[in-house]
């Protein structure tokens, strides 16, 4: 491989002539070797967007060449196109803080814009990875402030995904409305319910959580970019941060703000610990669902099998023709990533010490690794589970006509002890209770057609009484 010489404050090394990244990027890749894992590619972008405003904010302040200005946003532009994604190779864990992620994404800008300029490749004389590329910046208030707004641009496509799974739930509510079944608590029989009941609870789970994400996206807005090293601003133009942000503003019509106190952002990751927090809430809340799912389809004969789901592989590498919850199974798995990169967060968030912490690479590859996963597998889940689930009307309905939970509708005409004996009846002798109610003269036909109708059953109001709000 024909390498070029490059050199920094350690010394010289060779890079692969070839390389849009320079000697640190180098470095890096020889430092550490450790899981082959690399940012999110948001992240990249949203670094680039920043050195981009950031060399278009210090030309229009007069303190950067407007030629060189031009190349590193042209650089840039191409970048957020699309090319040039092989170059960003360095690993998540890396040296604290970020700076040989930040230094990749310099280079490869500085090089990029020194071959716009008329310039070979490491020619820093055109345009400089530090000088230029990095002008009025730190890592310290870069990463952070790509690392927030990565996420808060990854939450704007996990937010319209959420909102079709809560539509999916509400339209299954809807079409299962009328499917009678027996409620069950502590997995034992419990009173009736319809299944477009349970469906439609899900639907109200989903949404709050959409809420809950969509309140920890706007504390993301709030960026600490013009910090520079220590929150100071040594070294930006007073009007640089401002500036700097409205062009952010302007390309991404997200209404990101100025942090109020620059020490505070650099020091704090409580919004990134907040989004986390919120993905482990939908998370937990997405585990249940599925875990519920997947117990109403369990069978097909041995099971509850109230429900279907789509067969999308199958289940069984020795039993033929079994089929298995496959999408609500991979959607438990990456709901316990999730869970667990919502810890690595939270260990890194509270590492801080002082001005600055230096655990953030390892908290934006968690994070951007929860949102992207989440809106991937859920995407799928829709598609190939919950829009395609079918209900089994009958043997929900025997379920619940049979169900010993129904002399819950007798307490306040026999009594609690007595409804009790009647269930032990019916159980001894395998007899629903209204056989067993018939057999003992405990109501007449009339008071059980009013009492004991188990669609009556699934909504607000006493047994038997009519409703005299009306």
């Amino acid at each position: 491989m024909t390498m070029r010489i490059e050199q920094d404050s350690l010394g010289s090394k060779e890079v692969p002539i070839d390389a849009y990244y320079g000697l640190q990027t180098v470095r890096a890749l020889e430092n550490f070797p450790i899981s082959g894992l690399r940012m999110h590619f948001k992240m990249v972008e949203a670094t680039v967007m920043v050195k981009k405003a950031a060399a278009l904010v210090n030309a229009d302040l007069g303190l950067l060449k407007p030629e060189i200005s031009r190349a590193i946003a042209a650089a840039a532009d191409e970048v957020l196109a699309g090319k040039l994604r092989d170059q960003f190779i360095v690993e998540v864990y890396q040296m604290g803080a970020g700076t040989a992620f930040n230094m990749n994404v310099n280079e490869v800008l500085a090089n990029r814009a020194i071959e716009l300029l008329g310039g070979k490749k490491g020619d820093y004389a055109f345009a400089h990875p530090n000088d230029h590329v990095n002008m009025a910046q730190s890592t310290n208030d870069v990463f952070p402030t790509a690392m927030r707004m990565a996420a808060r641009m990854l939450f704007a496509e996990l937010l319209p995904v959420l909102k079709d799974l809560e539509q999916v739930f509400r339209e299954k509510a809807k079409e299962f409305d009328g499917i009678l079944k027996s409620a069950r608590t502590h997995l034992q029989d419990a009173v009736p319910i319809r299944l477009g009941q349970e469906f439609a609870a899900y639907a109200v789970t989903i949404g709050k959580c959409q809420e809950r994400i969509a309140a920890a996206a706007r504390s993301l807005e709030e960026l600490g970019i013009g910090g520079s090293a220590s929150g100071t601003g040594l070294n930006t133009h007073p009007q640089y941060r401002a500036k700097l942000v409205e062009y952010l503003r302007t390309w991404t019509r997200i209404e990101w703000s100025n942090a109020p106190d620059m020490r505070e952002a650099m020091q704090s990751n409580l919004p990134i610990a907040e989004a986390s927090s919120v993905l482990r809430l939908l998370a937990l809340e997405l585990t249940r669902i599925c875990n519920d799912l997947r117990l109403l389809t369990s069978g097909p004969t041995t099971g509850f099998a109230e429900i279907a789901m789509p067969a999308v592989q199958p289940g069984s590498s020795i039993m033929p023709g079994k089929i298995n919850p496959s999408m609500a199974e991979m959607l438990n798995m990456v709901c316990f990533q999730v869970i667990g990169n919502d810890l690595t967060v939270a260990m890194a968030v509270q590492a801080g010490q002082l001005e600055l912490n230096v655990m953030m690479p390892v908290m934006a590859y968690n994070l951007h690794e929860s949102i992207e996963i989440l809106k991937n597998a859920i995407r799928v889940f829709i598609d190939r589970c919950v829009s395609g689930i079918v209900a089994d009307a009958n043997r929900c309905r025997r379920y619940a006509e049979g169900s010993m939970a129904l002399a819950t509708a007798l307490n306040m005409y026999i009594g609690y002890a007595r409804a009790a004996e009647v269930v032990k009846r019916a159980l001894r002798e395998q007899k629903t209770v209204i056989d067993v109610v018939r057999d003992e003269k405990l109501l007449t036909e009339v008071q059980i057609a009013e009492i004991l109708v188990p669609l009556k059953l699934t909504e607000p109001g006493l047994p038997g009484k009519r409703d005299e709000s009306s």
